[in-house]
């Protein structure tokens, strides 16, 4: 299972991502697919996000049950503490200045 959410994404990218996926929220987009069809998606993503963010999490075999990365402009940056990660928010400003 995956999941990727996207923010201020080209409309271009959505209807590309609504090839693969199912939209079930505005920016929302889930499905089941093999490692290999999942980063070749992400990948998609990168290269059409523009101004944009996105975030992908899938299931996996760890002790959280899943992993995800980001791409974009964001506040939420991902961060691993002690092997387990997590997500630290940056202060409002700072966001601006990636």
């Amino acid at each position: 299972m995956l999941v990727i959410v996207l923010e201020n994404a080209p409309p271009r990218l959505r209807g590309r991502l609504a090839i693969w996926l199912l939209e079930v929220r505005a920016g929302v987009y889930v499905g089941n697919y093999s490692a290999k069809v999942r980063d070749y998606i992400w990948q998609q993503v990168e290269k059409g996000i523009e101004d944009g963010n996105a975030v992908i999490a899938w299931r996996t075999n760890s002790e959280a049950g899943f992993d995800f990365v980001t791409v974009g402009k964001n506040r939420r940056v991902p961060v691993e503490l002690d092997g387990a990660k997590l997500v630290s928010f940056l202060p409002e400003n700072a966001a601006s200045d990636l």
